[in-house]
């Protein structure tokens, strides 16, 4: 089973730099979304053979999250339970026979770390929720986290340590995820790979210079720990300030 997931910093926009070119090509199972931007409506996407599912934020043009599935769901489910959290569409949850499926697209800590607080409350509540799932079936959780975890993850890791995504404390809650029986899926298998990232500042020519950060992933529990195939980040495909990420399964 081959899994992309894709921050498009807006479906619109990306629609007009060859979105649905690219989402046909790669034929993927599942094919996920993080930041739409738009509310219900507003766009009509063609995708044959795709069960649709879309989780807007009330806030016009913000956030958003997608799901196309080949396979339909036993369940879909959006938010987590907490309303604190479930105003900005930031997450789906599809349950199959054999496992759970998440998209997510975390909170930015935003400048100065106006929002890390509340990030922090966000990251707690999260792991909880996926720990709740992962207690009743295998869990795989793909999406744009919004943090580098290690040095490795981020070109500049040295001018970064006090800025969102890369600040300790979002580091160490992304750490304690880990450590509840999750795996990195892209350094489980490039656990030394350096230069590979998934976002790119539209300054300074960042991402012809390859200066990025990896923030976006495919997370799995260890329990499918012995389904992996490969893990990968496709860099080659333009249209949005992120890039698509791959894991494909047994």
């Amino acid at each position: 089973m081959k899994f992309i997931s894709w921050n498009v910093n807006g479906i619109r926009a990306c629609v007009t730099k060859g979105f649905v070119e690219y989402f046909k090509e790669v034929d993927a199972d599942i094919f996920c979304l993080q930041e739409t931007k738009l509310q219900e409506g507003q766009i009509e996407l063609d995708l044959d053979g795709y069960y649709q599912y879309w989780n807007y934020a009330q806030k016009k043009g913000y956030s958003g999250t997608a799901i196309f599935t080949k396979i339909r769901p036993l369940n879909v489910f959006y938010g987590i339970n907490i309303e604190e959290h479930d105003n900005e569409g930031r997450v789906i949850t599809l349950e199959f026979e054999d496992f759970y499926f998440i998209t997510v697209y975390t909170p930015n800590s935003q400048s100065e770390l106006k929002r890390l607080e509340y990030r922090m409350k966000w990251e707690d509540d999260f792991r909880n929720y996926l720990i709740q799932l992962n207690n009743k079936k295998p869990v795989i959780v793909c999406g744009d986290l919004n943090v580098a975890h290690q040095e490795i993850d981020l070109k500049n890791p040295e001018n970064n340590k006090k800025n969102a995504g890369f600040t300790e404390e979002e580091r160490n809650k992304f750490t304690q995820l880990l450590n509840h029986d999750f795996i990195d899926t892209y350094r489980y298998f490039n656990p030394e790979k350096e230069g590979s990232y998934s976002w790119w500042s539209y300054r300074f020519n960042a991402r012809k210079n390859n200066a990025g950060w990896r923030i976006d992933y495919f997370v799995a529990s260890k329990k499918i720990e012995s389904r992996l195939v490969s893990a990968n980040i496709h860099t080659e495909i333009l249209g949005s300030d992120h890039c698509p990420v791959e894991l494909i399964i047994k």
